[in-house]
């Protein structure tokens, strides 16, 4: 990996928005394209009530207005309620990101008691037998079902997480009606980002070009047919696009990622970066590791980018595009993110999309720490 060291970084970085709170990596789901690493630290290394709500109180002192409650399963922790209120009482916005399973009507009334502010589920295909071949968990489907029912009941604005990729996108027009038929506020098509379990599984989740165009295609016209009912967010497929996204809105920019056992990360899947070492938050206060530390600023401003980066017009847009990516395929951190059609990878990567994306490999699920 390149040093692109600190120069042209922010002395003073904004404050961030938004806090993931990864609360475990413990979940009952087996989903071949998690986000989480393929190695993760067990229930002993968690972060208890007392250090979340230390950490809940730094993160708004520091400018932070909304936390993500997250996982693995952040319903396999009991304490969750109790997380949540602690969240609530530093005035953070709260938003509970779940699979469903684990949660029973009784919990989800404590969380409304504890002042949670909104759910977001995710579902894994529109019918039992889609969504429970991919989370490897039979029943699965009628617990996501039963949950959203709960929640419309209590009230909690609902938005729904469908992770698309190549088994399930030609059901995209189902996907939407479901959302409507649930009552979510908010859809978010996600095709899969091949980060963690799923740089394991490209040969049986990628989608073809073709796929990723109708999926295009079918949003837009969703969108315009359900203005004022439901709103879609979209997150195309990286492999077949022209520029890269900016990653999380430019690294340690907008929001910051606080692992199970403790470790600070600009994004969620920062630490498959080699040669990068993140801080906990057991060691330093959260306002210096976003402000000062190494990894925060490593890529922040654009004096580490390469060429054709350093000189592109679209550098203040995309920023680099994913540094995770080009760690991933590049080989180094600080090059254009292969996905960027300037990119030298870029060829290369295509190609090998197109191939993942007529592969028969069979998936390989994402296992569960102790």
């Amino acid at each position: 990996m390149s040093d692109p060291g600190t120069t042209g970084a922010p002395a003073n970085p904004k404050p961030p928005m938004a806090l993931l709170a990864e609360l475990t990596y413990r979940c009952p789901l087996a989903c071949p394209y998690c986000s989480n690493p393929t190695e993760m630290t067990g229930r002993k290394a968690e972060l208890t009530v007392e250090q979340w709500a230390d950490v809940f109180g730094q993160a708004a002192a520091l400018g932070v207005l909304q936390v993500h409650i997250s996982g693995g399963e952040p319903a396999s922790r009991r304490d969750l309620e109790e997380i949540t209120q602690a969240a609530v009482e530093a005035g953070l916005y709260t938003n509970l990101i779940t699979s469903g399973v684990g949660l029973t009507a009784k919990r989800l009334k404590a969380l409304d008691a504890a002042g949670l502010d909104h759910v977001q589920l995710s579902i894994q295909g529109v019918d039992a037998a889609a969504a429970d071949e991919i989370g490897n968990y039979r029943g699965g489907f009628e617990r996501k079902m039963a949950v959203a029912g709960w929640v419309r009941e209590i009230g909690f604005p609902l938005t729904l997480n469908a992770v698309m990729h190549r088994r399930n996108l030609d059901r995209l027009e189902e996907t939407i009606a479901l959302a409507v038929e649930l009552g979510a506020r908010r859809l978010e098509v996600a095709c899969v980002q091949f980060h963690g379990w799923a740089t394991l599984n490209r040969g049986g989740l990628m989608p073809t070009r073709e796929q990723a165009v109708r999926a295009r295609d079918t949003v837009a016209a969703a969108r315009e047919r359900l203005r004022g009912v439901l709103v879609i967010d979209f997150v195309p497929p990286d492999y077949y696009a022209r520029y890269p996204k900016a990653c999380m809105g430019g690294w340690g920019s907008v929001g910051l990622n606080v692992t199970p056992d403790g470790q600070v990360l600009p994004c969620h899947a920062a630490a498959s970066i080699e040669g990068m070492s993140f801080e906990r938050v057991q060691d330093r206060g959260l306002k210096e590791i976003w402000r000062d530390s190494a990894a925060f600023n490593a890529f922040r401003g654009d004096a580490w980018m390469q060429e054709p980066c350093r000189s592109c017009e679209r550098k203040t847009l995309d920023r680099g595009g994913c540094r995770c990516q080009a760690m991933a395929i590049a080989g180094d951190a600080a090059a254009t993110d292969p996905t960027c059609s300037k990119s030298p990878h870029n060829a290369a990567l295509r190609a090998a999309a197109e191939a993942d994306a007529v592969s028969g490999a069979a998936l390989i699920y994402r296992e569960s720490p102790a």
